[in-house]
């Protein structure tokens, strides 16, 4: 692990603070870039699909609303069966995370990977490794809208 990922998995709250004030440096260099002395630009992730190869909906043109979640996933856990109405996506600070679609796509995720998550398909995550799974999910969705949603008989806490 870098020493830049690994300090960022201790200190979540101020890599979001600096990533955040990062895009607000106007300069004309691409979002992967730097010609900043002492800053390193990673991608994680960019797509206009989610990691099946579904393409991503548009936005919707009511008041945007982002949450960001973390999620701490015990060894053995499984979450619901759910779906998100709202385009999400996640970077994996520790553990190991195996996605799974209704339809049977199995995406498996080490940590400092990340995601681009489902959209309005059902599917369900579980760790299924020996350490805690520590997983950052960002939802790109509108004032009042929900960013999940269980599946029917599905048990567990809906946000």
């Amino acid at each position: 692990m870098s020493q830049l990922s690994s300090w960022c998995s201790r200190h979540v709250r101020a890599c979001l603070l600096f990533s955040l004030l990062g895009g607000l440096i106007a300069a004309p260099v691409a979002a992967d870039q730097s010609t900043i002395p002492g800053v390193e630009v990673q991608r994680l992730a960019r797509s206009s699909q989610s990691w099946n190869g579904h393409p991503l909906p548009a936005y919707r043109p009511e008041q945007p609303e982002i949450t960001l979640l973390r999620f701490r996933i015990a060894p053995g856990a499984r979450l619901p069966l759910h779906q998100h109405p709202v385009i999400n996506a996640g970077v994996l600070l520790s553990g190991e995370l195996t996605v799974e679609s209704k339809a049977g796509e199995i995406l498996h995720l080490k940590a400092g990977e990340a995601l681009i998550e489902l959209v309005g398909e059902l599917h369900f995550g579980y760790n299924a490794g020996t350490e805690p799974v520590d997983l950052i999910v960002f939802y790109a969705g509108n004032v009042e809208q929900p960013i999940m949603e269980l599946a029917d008989g599905a048990a567990g806490h809906q946000h």
